[in-house]
């Protein structure tokens, strides 16, 4: 009866997006991937990394690492990996971003085992939960995790754990060291190690969600997985060799992982940010063309910058710019990088492409930057998906959407009501194989053979994808309307005093079948007092009701907000940024 249901059920099938590079390859697994680029770009940078900061008496200092030194270099500190009995173990990695962590990485999945990426931005207890249930052998770490070692030292259950640092330290093995260890093998041991065979199928990973509704799950995917999404994404989209890439995304995170592969598969360079107020000056420092980032940083960019022309007495002239640009842009005359040249300078010059993922970017950034001519389009996905599941067009980017199905990919919306809004489900060679240990919850989530992302969208009028909310968000009233608390949130988001808001379903007294809209704001009260002028909580209440009434006035009266509560107290959030609605004390 089931599957009669399951088979049975409408669903709406989204556009796809065309295949631009056509040439492009489909591997079979992460190395073969690897390998074609050594061919294909053999003595070009893979990687820029500073050696050595500027100072007051020295400029800073770099490596440049070719395509070929990397294949070579990932050989040898495999081939110490082998010696040191990692073959068939579990190798967890920990840390920022940089060349070593990338090293180990391939290294291990180059035919050793599986790989588990951890979030350095959680708890050592939390940590050493992911490390038991993903039953992992080794840890390697960069020298900031020392505390957690040493935590986990402590512990019994880590007794047989094997630690490898990313840094030359004291007490433990480290990648320098065994890199030198890998150069003073006899040869038939590096071929041995490149002879490893690798199942491209199989697990290769286990990467834990960052979920906002519980425990986080292990998801296990496998290398073809990630080559295929890879393919997917890259197919569509104008990515090119001649860029240099500035990894922003935490390499733990699965966009930031595939993005990893992703820049190697086409052959970019990659280079490594300081920090994030460092990052204006990384742009400039390595000629940074694309990134793929989050939108708290797509946004701060963008805020800064105007910003500076309100600053500077220059909103005038900026305008008047844009007035010009987008007169010239129907005439097909793109002069956009030119007028607004000083204003690019702010990010390096050389910006040309960003790619937003993780969370909803904000449509007026969106087209602001395209405004400058940069190119900005949004991506979507889970980890469950490799990541991506969708992106926007280069050709035809529509800010305030995700795009449409990156190619190969099927996505429905699934049991559409009647505004044409229901589940966003897929199928395809990037779904991953399962979580792990945990068939309930993988049954749950691939109903009907159908991946269910738990996310409501429907489609424009262009077969774009707009996401309307989390299915398990929506707020389901007496009269049967459904309130999507991402909607309302959206414009409470972008009063100048909000930093963060929550819009719920609250119970009531007299009906609890039937909720009251409820929204939590943290307010900023220096904003709120420098751009409303509301200094005592009473000023401060009675502002942000008379904005909520404003936003409720462009509303259906069963949308509308009838509850506030007012903090300045951030609400609990996961690493990367999502409110965990399950812990907001309300």
């Amino acid at each position: 009866m089931a599957n009669s249901q399951t088979t049975d059920r409408k669903r709406i099938p989204v556009p796809s997006l065309p295949v631009i590079h056509e040439k492009l390859k489909i591997y079979d697994d992460l190395r073969q991937l690897l390998d074609g680029s050594v061919e294909k770009y053999g003595e070009k940078d893979a990687f820029i990394i500073k050696t050595k900061r500027e100072t007051k008496k020295s400029p800073a200092e770099y490596r440049h690492v070719s395509f070929i030194e990397l294949r070579k270099e990932i050989d040898l500190l495999g081939a110490a990996f082998m010696a040191a009995g990692f073959k068939d173990k579990r190798l967890a990695i920990i840390g920022k971003n940089r060349y070593e962590w990338a090293l180990a990485y391939y290294a291990h999945i180059f035919g050793l085992g599986v790989v588990i990426p951890l979030d350095k931005g959680l708890p050592a207890e939390e940590l050493a939960m992911s490390l038991t249930k993903a039953k992992a052998d080794i840890l390697v770490f960069d020298k900031d995790q020392l505390g957690l070692v040493e935590f986990l030292k402590e512990r019994s259950e880590f007794t047989d754990m094997q630690y490898v640092c990313m840094d030359s330290i004291d007490g433990y093995e480290n990648i320098p060291a065994m890199l030198e260890k890998g150069k003073a093998m006899p040869g038939e041991k590096l071929e041995e190690y490149r002879a490893l065979p690798i199942d491209g199928r199989a697990m290769s990973f286990i990467i834990f969600t960052s979920g906002t509704s519980g425990l986080a799950k292990a998801v296990m995917l496998s290398q073809y997985n990630i080559s295929f999404d890879i393919w997917a994404t890259v197919a569509p989209e104008d990515l090119r060799s001649s860029d240099v890439n500035m990894a922003l995304l935490p390499y733990h995170h699965t966009f930031g992982s595939t993005s990893l592969s992703m820049m190697l598969y086409t052959g970019m360079t990659t280079c490594y940010c300081d920090g994030l107020k460092y990052i204006q000056r990384n742009l400039a420092e390595y000629k940074v063309s694309f990134f793929v980032g989050v939108p708290l940083i797509i946004e701060s960019m963008y805020k800064k910058i105007m910003n500076e022309i309100q600053k500077q007495g220059k909103m005038g002239a900026f305008r008047f710019g844009l007035r010009l640009s987008k007169f010239l842009l129907k005439l097909r005359i793109d002069i956009r990088r030119k007028i607004f040249a000083e204003i690019l300078d702010q990010l390096g010059g050389g910006i040309r492409y960003l790619i937003s993922g993780a969370s909803p970017l904000d449509a007026d950034v969106a087209r602001g930057f395209m405004d400058l001519g940069v190119k900005i389009i949004q991506g979507y996905g889970m980890t469950e998906s490799s990541p991506v599941l969708s992106v926007e067009s280069p050709i035809y980017p529509c800010p305030g959407t995700i795009g449409k199905a990156i190619p190969g990919i099927l996505l429905m919306i699934e049991d559409p009501n009647e505004e044409g809004v229901g589940e966003l489900v897929a199928k395809g060679s990037n779904v991953m194989l399962g979580y792990y240990e945990n068939e309930e919850a993988t049954a749950e989530i691939m109903e009907g053979g159908w991946l269910h992302t738990g996310d409501l969208a429907s489609l424009d009028a262009n077969g774009n994808i707009v996401i309307r909310g989390r299915k398990k968000n929506v707020i389901v009233l007496k009269n049967g309307e459904n309130v999507y608390p991402e909607e309302l949130e959206i414009p409470v988001s972008d009063l100048p005093y909000v930093s963060e808001c929550m819009v719920y379903g609250e119970t009531k007294a007299d009906d609890p079948r039937d909720p009251a809209i409820a929204i939590k704001i943290v307010y900023d009260a220096k904003k709120i007092k420098d751009s409303r002028g509301a200094e005592t909580m009473e000023q401060i209440e009675a502002t942000v009701e008379a904005d909520i009434n404003e936003i409720n006035a462009a509303m259906p009266a069963f949308k509308r907000i009838s509850r506030r509560y007012l903090t300045e107290e951030p609400m609990e959030k996961t690493t990367t940024g999502k409110v965990k609605r399950y812990k907001v004390k309300l």
